[in-house]
């Protein structure tokens, strides 16, 4: 299969078809179905060499956002009475230079594109390359098994699960039985700890029926598949974890007295065992491009001990708070208070978005943020939207959100010569109108951008 592609993708060059395939028109050919943002060919303003983590982003040459032609190509699309009767708008360039606004410029209830803050607050305090730790150690006849914030842990990989699904508790089983055997031990009673992060496990600021309807987890430091069993969330992720993690231990030869409990772990327990995550970059770029809810509330939690706080949804939300006042950034409307965006009580300005993403833009810590973002037409949230037209698809990164009644998209479009302009596009009076409708309004906006001579 390898030189079949191969084969193909030279007939490709050969024939001048690279634009094609970077517009999407072979990925029946070349993917057998949609390609994912690997294949994509990046505009030639926004650069994605180097591993995860390491991608660049650059404005062409000496180029610069002409706000005139923005404001001219978005107003049609921006009067569209499928936007609902309340719809902000802002762009600018990546980097340095003038923001253009236009129609209500208050702040909105952002939904999704809360991830975008959430992660560059991740970027900016954690290591890029750091990953989490989850252990097991232990305390007199004890084994604890101590979270870690790990948002990605599964009890076991399957093929073709995604990067991020890299530690697995059947490997920590492992190591802690042979640990367990070691000490001359067949049996130990099991506790878990999951004290790294504090605070409600569900925010005061969600509707009640989130965690009761399993439409989110509860969030915890310690959790197997994102606090799920058998595909439905659980009430307590920690104690099914435990559970899961009682039963390898019995099938590798370790008797465990009792049930698991909650406990807090000594600080100079034995250390047994331990897996590690995937990297900060690689789960930031996971949540960011499958808009995952409960990754985004871990890495909040993460943010803030990184930055000496409490792991809680308060100090997460102070912290995002803090790392954008120091940017540089403006503010004064912002009230957040989760990480994901469920709270219908956040409001983000669509200028602070594009001051949010123009300055991820103009830092090697946090330019992957860029990259990250759904690619129109090819990957993430965007797969099956802005492939139509063909011009637009694979010119559009954006990270959207949606709630009932509520819109927004926010990331990069790169222009007719290639130039790389964030916006925002936000709106939250649309109960009554078809959501699909102003998807598809939002939509046209963004493609406006990306169809227009905006920059010289």
């Amino acid at each position: 299969m390898a030189w079949v592609t191969a084969l193909v993708l030279v007939a490709v060059i050969a024939v001048g078809g690279v634009v094609a395939w970077g517009r999407g028109t072979l990925n029946p050919i070349i993917c057998g179905g949609e390609c994912g943002p690997e294949n994509v060919v990046a505009p030639e303003g926004l650069t994605t060499d180097g591993p995860a983590g390491e991608s660049d982003v650059r404005t062409v040459g000496s180029r610069r956002v002409d706000a005139a032609a923005v404001r001219r190509a978005v107003e049609g699309p921006l009067r569209d009475g499928d936007l609902g009767s309340r719809v902000g708008f802002a762009a600018g360039p990546v980097g340095e230079g003038d923001v253009v606004t236009s129609g209500n410029s208050a702040a909105f209830t952002p939904a999704s594109t809360t991830k975008v803050v959430t992660t560059f607050a991740a970027l900016t305090h954690l290591d890029p390359e750091h990953r989490f730790a989850t252990r097991t150690v232990l305390d007199g006849d004890r084994v604890v098994l101590v979270g870690g914030g790990d948002p990605y842990l599964v009890v076991r990989r399957s093929p073709g699960d995604p990067v991020v699904d890299r530690a697995q508790l059947t490997r920590l089983a492992a190591q802690t039985a042979r640990a367990v055997k070691a000490t001359g031990r067949s049996s130990v009673r099991l506790g878990y700890d999951t004290s790294l992060f504090s605070g409600p496990a569900a925010s005061p600021n969600w509707e009640a029926s989130y965690v009761r309807d399993k439409i989110v987890s509860p969030i915890t430091a310690l959790w197997v598949a994102r606090g799920s069993e058998g595909g439905v969330r659980v009430a307590d992720p920690a104690a099914s974890a435990a559970a899961s993690f009682a039963g390898l231990l019995r099938d590798r030869g370790i008797r465990i007295e009792g049930q698991a409990s909650s406990v807090r772990a000594p600080s100079d327990a034995r250390r047994l065992g331990v897996v590690r995550s995937a990297t900060v970059a690689q789960i930031g770029e996971h949540l960011v491009n499958v808009s995952d809810n409960e990754a985004a509330e871990v890495l909040l939690r993460q943010t803030a001990i990184a930055a000496g706080r409490p792991g809680s949804f308060a100090a997460g939300a102070l912290t995002v708070r803090r790392t954008l006042e120091d940017a540089g950034i403006d503010v004064t409307a912002l009230a957040l208070y989760d990480g994901s965006g469920l709270s219908r009580d956040n409001r983000i300005a669509p200028r602070m978005l594009v001051d949010v993403l123009a300055a991820a833009g103009s830092r090697d810590r946090t330019a992957s943020l860029l990259a990250d973002l759904p690619v129109g037409g090819f990957s993430g949230t965007l797969d099956d939207r802005f492939t139509e037209p063909a011009a637009t698809r694979g010119a559009v990164r954006a990270k959207t959100g949606t709630l009932t009644g509520v819109h927004s998209i926010a990331g990069v479009a790169t222009d007719e010569r290639g130039t790389p302009i964030a916006f925002a596009v936000m709106t939250d009076r649309t109960r009554a109108i078809n959501p699909f409708v102003t998807q598809a309004a939002l939509d046209d906006v963004a493609s406006a951008i990306a169809g227009c001579t905006c920059s010289r």
